[in-house]
């Protein structure tokens, strides 16, 4: 049986060390451990094509940084819900410290991990989160009736967009990491409880 490495995935993809990669990788791996204090797992086992780490770092901090009706909070909210529904715990683990983080509520980020159901949130939030799960769970299900609903809670059409994509890139994403049983940082284990 072919030892994994604890700290990225499954498979032997060959991943290079930062001072291997192209300059300006080496820059956004540089800034990663300089805010986040480690460089995400995932951003190293995309690391092995450089292309793909392009395309997914910039697709990712455009989904979850950029100009949106939505905060980030609300984002990191939509991604753990998706994740738990997917059981992805690469994902579930990640996004669940950064709800604390955000939130600055401990107890928040591990319903939201558990069941989104349960945590004490707005209608509003409780809508765009049944929004996500359904497009998620169900996605031929979806209808106008469900756009309808989250437009009544107050959400504009570029809102309802930017719902349906980061919880499409983290259906994506979750169904990545489950394929190469990619593992957490440990350190986010522990972060913001």
């Amino acid at each position: 049986m072919k030892s994994q490495p604890e700290y990225l995935t499954a498979l032997d993809l060959n991943t290079p060390t930062t001072d291997q990669l192209p300059p300006e990788f080496q820059k956004y791996f540089a800034i990663c451990e300089e805010k986040l204090g480690l460089v995400p797992n995932v951003l190293k086992a995309y690391s092995h094509n450089p292309v793909l780490l392009d395309a997914f770092s910039r697709l990712y901090n455009e989904l979850m940084m950029g100009e949106s009706g939505l905060s980030v909070l609300e984002k990191e909210m939509i991604a753990v819900a998706v994740s738990s529904s997917n059981q992805c715990y690469y994902c579930q683990v990640a996004h669940g410290a950064a709800v604390r983080e955000l939130s600055e509520d401990p107890k928040l980020g591990e319903l939201m991990v558990m069941n989104y159901r349960v945590a004490e949130l707005s209608e509003r939030h409780r809508l765009m989160l049944d929004f996500a799960i359904k497009m998620t769970e169900t996605p031929a299900q979806m209808a106008e009736d469900d756009r309808q609903t989250l437009r009544d809670a107050g959400f504009s059409d570029n809102d309802i967009w930017d719902i349906a994509n980061v919880a499409g890139f983290y259906n994506m994403t979750n169904r990545v990491a489950a394929a190469v049983d990619m593992q957490p940082n440990p350190e986010y284990h522990a972060r913001h409880r």
